[in-house]
């Protein structure tokens, strides 16, 4: 890092007053809480407690990345002539290719109205430290890189040691893990976070569609709010946990906020610097393993040595004094945890849909019982389940506080119903673990109301202008999507279906007296299908009933149809009036 500032700072005034100016402008972009301990390592004061802000459980499992900044001018310079060498570099690198820039731009689009407020630009900042873009957008039609990127492997040596994971089936390396594509997942990472972005029915992290999807639903995954500076810094480091990361990243972002265009595929920018540069090591290129230290063995620490091979008695030599056993490495607090208890989780049970009360804690304990903080607990939901922790995902890793619990984010019912298990694990540690049993019941109502007073009414043979409406509550509040059956009865003591008197149709126009399969909208609200009635007059009982034990008695009147007035009977007398043997005869005159 210190060497690019310095080449940057050759190219403009090498002053020591630019030089300051420089260094404070850097400093500036730091994100606040950012510390470095007695050890030299930093860290966010305010991301100590994050999920996934480990090396083995970052998405990248914290492998190198590229330093290079944004140049000082502006992203979107003039494509006049003489630009000058600033001008040309500005232009490279604001432009992102063409497929990259797509795969980007739909993923903001896929998680738009998410709350998590994911903007394009983050997404082409991490693949620009991550990868330069896909090697400046070599990739094929589809969005797959041309050839496989890959990061030195996780060995331990220089870098975070994490063994192989997926039998080598995204990197091709069966002793260790290496971050693969071209934004940098490791497998373990991928397992869980991959996605289809370009609907082939796949999860490649070589394809620019697919990475560019999960990277964003990884950085979505705890509810955090991106346009918030604290959540976004605590995503960003989530992803890789190092302050140099961080201000990389806000760096590209900010840049690449004031100004971009598309290029052509192939023809972007390819970074110098990366963050495993170092005296004696020649900086790796994604999709190669860096050279071991000069005197140094793989997998051994720099400095090691055969020790003499000590001289036989009697040989006359001089006698080779024992060596001094180096310090061993102090136990990490992972390396202390035997075992994981429950730490006094309720029971775990919550209605479709809705979010769980109780929230699962887990205690990280050494052999003799004492709490163990600082040690990363992985939750993992398994089983025939759409239930998720908050964020959407089926993993969640969190750390343990200072009594030694992890408490998982919380968990959200789906709609399927029954039982699954939630698994506590160490993270790097196989030991004990911790087995939770989940239930999601069915949705339920508490009670049922009807909407409207107005009688229902029809006369026999009819149908009622009037239709039935309820709302169902759990709590008071409403209840959403709650099943409902509605069945004529034949009295309020008698459950048994009526034979006679109102009745609903079927899909093919004949009577049926009971519904099943209804269910209230949103709002927990339900308008039943329209009532006819057949010829019997009288008082009806609609019964209405749903999960929880909610029940409403909808009564139902039928009147007689009106009694039609007799015809003339033809026997009958005729009206005197008119019957000619009552007019008095007329005599002729004479």
């Amino acid at each position: 890092m210190a060497a690019h500032i310095g080449r940057r700072l050759r190219k403009g005034a090498a002053t020591t007053a630019v030089a300051a100016a420089a260094v404070a402008a850097l400093s500036a972009s730091q994100a606040p809480g950012v510390t470095v301990d007695d050890q030299g390592r930093q860290s966010a004061g305010d991301a100590t407690s994050a999920p996934d802000a480990a090396a083995d459980d970052s998405a990248t499992g914290n492998s190198p990345y590229y330093t290079d900044l944004p140049p000082l001018n502006s992203p979107a310079p003039s494509p006049s002539a003489g630009s000058g060498e600033a001008g040309d570099r500005s232009a490279s690198e604001a432009g992102i290719p063409a497929t990259v820039l797509d795969a980007y731009k739909k993923a903001e689009a896929a998680l738009r109205g998410t709350g998590c407020n994911l903007p394009w630009q983050l997404l082409a900042a991490i693949g620009k430290v991550e990868s330069g873009q896909a090697r400046g957008g070599r990739v094929d039609a589809d969005g797959t890189t041309v050839s496989p990127i890959l990061g030195p492997q996780l060995d331990g040596n220089g870098f975070a040691l994490i063994r192989d994971t997926d039998n080598g089936a995204y990197d091709g390396n069966r002793m260790y893990d290496q971050a693969v594509g071209p934004m940098q997942f490791i497998p373990s990472t991928w397992s869980w976070a991959g996605r289809d972005g370009n609907g082939d029915g796949r999860k490649d992290p070589n394809n620019i569609y697919d990475a560019a999807l999960a990277a964003g639903h990884y950085l979505c995954r705890y509810d955090w709010d991106l346009s918030q500076p604290g959540d976004l810094r605590k995503a960003i480091l989530s992803y890789n946990n190092s302050t140099d990361y961080l201000n990389t990243v806000l760096s590209w972002l900010e840049y690449y906020r004031k100004g971009t265009h598309e290029i052509p595929d192939g023809t972007g920018a390819l970074p110098d610097d990366r963050s495993d540069a170092r005296p004696g090591v020649t900086p790796s290129a994604p999709g190669t393993t860096p050279p071991a230290r000069p005197g140094t063995r793989p997998g051994k620490p720099s400095g090691s040595r055969p020790s003499p091979s000590p001289t036989a008695p009697g040989t006359g030599g001089p006698s080779t004094p024992p060596t001094t056993p180096s310090p061993s490495t102090p136990p990490t607090p992972t390396d202390t945890v035997h075992h994981l208890e429950d730490a006094g989780t309720g029971t775990l049970t919550a209605m479709a849909g809705h979010t769980f009360a109780e929230r699962i804690s887990t205690r990280a304990e050494t052999q003799a019982g004492k709490a163990v903080a600082k040690v990363r607990i992985r939750f993992t939901i398994v089983g025939d389940t759409d239930s998720t922790f908050a964020g959407g995902e089926s993993v969640a890793t969190v750390t343990t506080d200072a009594s030694g619990v992890a408490v998982a984010p919380a968990l959200q019912a789906g709609e399927r119903t029954g039982a699954f298990a939630v698994q506590a694990a160490v993270v790097g540690r196989s030991v004990k673990g911790v087995p939770y049993k989940v239930t999601v019941t069915q949705r339920a109502a508490d009670a049922l109301t009807r909407v409207g007073e107005k009688e229902l009414t029809c006369v026999a043979g009819g149908e009622f202008a009037e239709p039935v409406a309820v709302e169902a509550t759990y709590g008071g509040e409403a209840a959403g999507k709650v099943a409902v059956t509605a069945k004529l009865v034949t009295s309020a003591d008698d459950p048994a279906e009526d034979d006679k008197g109102p009745y609903f149709k079927d899909a093919d126009g004949k009577a049926v007296r009971t519904l099943t399969g209804l269910r209230t909208d949103a709002d927990g609200r339900l308008t039943l299908p329209k009532l006819y009635a057949d010829d019997t007059a009288g008082t009806f009982l609609l019964r209405l009933t749903t999960a929880g034990g909610a029940t409403l008695d909808v009564e139902l009147t039928v009147e007689p149809a009106a009694t039609p007035s007799p015809d003339p009977d033809p026997s009958a007398d005729p009206d005197p009036s008119t019957d000619p043997s009552t007019e008095p005869s007329q005599t002729p005159a004479a």
